[in-house]
């Protein structure tokens, strides 16, 4: 994608002595996914290739339906790959090597909880928080929980109803929920999709303060190139179903990134080269 090579150049894992050596905290081998049998088979998934460093932030974009959240299900273990290898943390997915927290587009929030006790939940139930859930859910975890709703301007919400907030105000209460177990591995598909475009860039530069602070290697599903762009380290453009991974670049804008570098030359430029690139593969 020569137009935006100055914004986005190859992925390549390096350090100022030479390539770095480290077992990825996730990585597909040519793994792909099949469904159906006979004449109703469907590929969901061309065998595809992707590795994720820790700490790595990549968001996936492509044509709808090109396998983009088939790829997060495989890595959260959600469905099984029809061939290939799928490994978090060095191991098969299966095994659950590393922590896992996801978001998606609907907050899916019990209503019948206040939002700190849905923020709460995994904490009951993710090892190692859930052994001494019952002792300090109402100390030491609410104090995480007030914490995190602080960081994201939601201190006064904590005792409020799902029912009770607007859509910007549950999806930041849904991405603390993702967060508070303290995940290596956090998994986001189109988690701010539903939302309105401003709502949508508050949200991003809350991500990103998250992001930075805390560090998780983080799997984005997106079809806003403008999110993509903004908040990852690396974008991987997917072809027209059976999707494959066809391009993989680095991002080459420094962070923390603020909201009106999305109007910069070097931004416009490399976002219009990402769409170019998809209206090719979707043809």
């Amino acid at each position: 994608m020569n137009s935006h090579a100055h914004a986005i150049a190859p992925h390549q894992t390096v350090s100022p002595t030479g390539p770095v050596h480290r077992r990825p905290a996730v990585e597909l081998q040519d793994a792909s996914v099949v469904f159906g049998s006979g004449d109703n088979i469907v590929t969901a998934l061309s065998p595809t290739s992707l590795k994720l460093e820790s700490g790595d932030f990549v968001a996936l974009v492509g044509p709808s339906g090109c396998g983009k959240s088939t790829i997060l299900r495989l890595v959260s273990n959600l469905i099984k790959q029809s061939s290939g290898l799928v490994l978090v943390g060095g191991k098969e997915a299966a095994a659950k090597e590393l922590r896992i927290g996801m978001a998606f587009q609907n907050p899916t929030m019990l209503p019948w909880l206040t939002i700190e006790q849905n923020v709460m939940m995994p904490l009951k139930i993710v090892a190692p928080f859930k052994q001494t859930y019952l002792r300090d859910r109402k100390g030491a975890f609410r104090d995480r929980v007030h914490a995190l709703l602080e960081q994201v301007g939601l201190k006064d919400f904590a005792g409020h109803y799902p029912w009770q907030l607007s859509g910007g105000m549950l999806q930041r209460s849904n991405m603390c929920r993702a967060l508070i177990h303290e995940p290596d591995l956090l998994l986001l598909d189109e988690p701010f999709g539903a939302l309105d475009q401003f709502t949508r860039e508050e949200l991003w530069q809350i991500l990103q303060d998250l992001y930075l602070d805390r560090k998780p290697t983080v799997l984005l599903v997106t079809h806003d190139l403008r999110e993509a762009g903004f908040l990852s380290r690396r974008i991987c453009v997917m072809s027209a179903r059976p999707g494959r991974i066809i391009s993989d670049e680095a991002v080459n804008i420094p962070q923390p990134r603020d909201i009106g570098m999305i109007y910069s030359p070097e931004f416009v430029e490399m976002t219009q080269g990402l769409r170019e690139l998809i209206a090719q593969v979707r043809k």
